[in-house]
């Protein structure tokens, strides 16, 4: 495994992981069943599970969520997708940190495809809804469609 330590790559992925769904669950608490939050909670539970996958296969222990019901919502859903994109952003930049690294196939694949759904898919609906939201076309509440269902590509977003 040379010098990286693999648990500690996925402890942190996961982490992230974990911060993200619970900060979006604060939103959808606050602001009802907006989207794209709805549909992007969704998916980042599917990452959190596929790391978790990656921990249980390397035979390493799983952690409590220490962040389940602990995020918060701004004031504003424009606040809220802006947060959101500034941790989208985080996060792809976490994945170019610990990719180079990892030693693991099976791994690096997990959590490239994870920064991939996060930079070509949670970014842009983030980045939707803050226009929207700015150029005062809604909230989206009520808008959830097939909320939760299959990689979604950020659509949810337009009203």
């Amino acid at each position: 495994m040379g010098d990286i330590n693999l648990e500690a790559v996925l402890l942190e992925a996961l982490d992230d992981e974990r911060k993200a769904e619970a900060t979006y669950a604060a939103v959808i608490r606050k602001f009802g069943e907006v989207r794209p939050f709805i549909n992007i909670i969704a998916a980042e539970r599917r990452h959190s599970a596929a790391i978790e996958r990656q921990m249980v296969r390397l035979g390493f222990p799983i952690p409590t969520n220490h962040w389940e019901g602990k995020g918060s919502a701004p004031a504003t859903l424009a606040e809220a997708c802006r947060m959101a994109i500034e941790a989208e952003i985080e996060n792809i930049a976490l994945y170019d940190r610990l990719l180079p690294a990892i030693p693991d196939d099976v791994v690096r694949q997990v959590l490239q495809n994870l920064q991939d759904a996060s930079r070509d898919n949670h970014l842009p609906a983030f980045r939707r809804c803050l226009e929207r939201e700015e150029s005062g076309g809604g909230s989206g509440i009520g808008q959830t469609g097939r909320a939760g269902r299959g990689r979604g590509r950020g659509r949810g977003c337009r009203p």
